[in-house]
């Protein structure tokens, strides 16, 4: 059975045709919030960075929201290979002991355990990933404004309500309530997307505040605890880059209408925020994506792997306290999925349209 799906918007459909696709080709890869189910593109980031990107020389954009935003970081780092391996083997073992009493860990318990987390993960490391020229790393966060300026008794639940019923209305209209803010690195560093679409801002990322902004994407409203008052940035309570942007559906096409938008993801559907998830008419397609080449495990081929699914967030339920079981769904959903990325570089060897979709 295979395992891999490509899915291509029409400017990428067409440059492919015209000359195959080579890694000179790609200016940008995107990488999702998702959480667990980030571990299945583990083998894809390995060989995309550790070799077929390896061979070229070419700046390339990467922007990441969540786990997104952990893979990437991780990939500017020398050895790659071995730094995604350490990436995956650590994400799979983590564990939140409940309090006795209680059904899970508290979201400060969780967030001090993933604080030290990354610290650890990084030690000694992040001027070497932050100096290094090949990649410009965007770290994409979510801003919490007025009632989510800070995380206090009712703020949060009054202020994601306001949030959730404001971007049912219309998304850009959720800018009220949270704004996207993009930690970058590099020297006047432009962002590889247009921003009319939503309220932005952009940060330079440096070492006094890559550990905050990093934890800051990945912090889930109420599962973990908002980072506040990020050095360098404004003022503020900062939650995971997934809410404002899910799965980065971002105007790609209008800010660099040649060459390749690269996504590793987990599913066709580039749903633009966590607050739309519900909203199934907003995960279709648009021209911002025009330029982009989507990399997906075929739905059929997901239902071979442990509980015929991918891993995520409820197997911290459904496990508890069991973590070898967990451990072991999850080891053997990431051991099939070097399949994805074997199956990626044979057709990098002869790229044939008929086996790419419309995204």
């Amino acid at each position: 059975m295979q395992a891999l799906q490509l899915y291509a918007g029409p400017a990428a459909r067409a440059q492919i045709a015209r000359h195959g696709l080579s890694a000179q080709d790609v200016h940008t890869i995107a990488a999702a919030a998702g959480g667990p189910k980030g571990l299945l593109l583990g083998p894809l980031d390995r060989f995309i960075f550790g070799e077929w990107l390896a061979a070229s020389h070419n700046p390339v954009d990467l922007i990441g929201a969540s786990i997104g935003a952990w893979r990437m970081a991780t990939a500017c780092l020398g050895q790659p290979i071995a730094a995604l391996e350490r990436l995956e083997h650590d994400y799979i073992h983590q564990h939140y002991e409940a309090p006795p009493g209680r059904k899970r860990p508290s979201a400060d318990q969780v967030s001090e355990s993933f604080g030290r987390t990354i610290a650890t993960f990084y030690q000694g490391r992040i001027d070497e990933l932050l100096s290094q020229e090949r990649y410009r790393l965007h770290i994409v966060t979510s801003r919490g404004r007025h009632l989510l300026a800070r995380e206090r008794g009712l703020r949060a639940p009054l202020g994601y309500l306001g949030a959730y019923l404001t971007n049912a209305v219309h998304r850009k209209a959720m800018g009220a309530w949270l704004e996207r803010v993009v930690f970058s690195n590099g020297k006047g560093s432009s962002l590889p997307f247009a921003t009319q679409d939503y309220r932005t801002r952009q940060v330079r990322l440096t070492p006094d505040n890559f550990q905050a902004a990093l934890q800051a994407s990945c912090s889930i409203p109420f599962v973990l605890r908002a980072v506040h008052d990020i050095p360098g940035a404004p003022p503020g309570a900062y939650w995971d880059g997934g809410i404002t942007d899910y799965h980065l559906h971002l105007n790609y096409a209008a800010a660099r209408p040649e060459g390749i938008v690269l996504y590793p993801h987990f599913q066709q559907a580039v749903v633009p925020g966590w607050l739309d998830k519900s909203l199934k008419w907003r995960h279709h397609s648009t021209a911002f994506l025009d330029t982009m080449l989507l990399l997906a495990p075929r739905p059929e081929w997901v239902k071979t792997l442990p509980r015929g699914k991918l891993p995520d967030r409820t197997d911290f339920t459904y496990f508890g306290p069991d973590l070898a079981g967990r451990v072991k769904a999850w080891s053997t959903a990431t051991a099939a999925a070097r399949q994805l990325a074997d199956e990626f570089a044979e057709w990098l060897q002869r790229p044939d349209l008929s086996q790419v979709l419309p995204l």
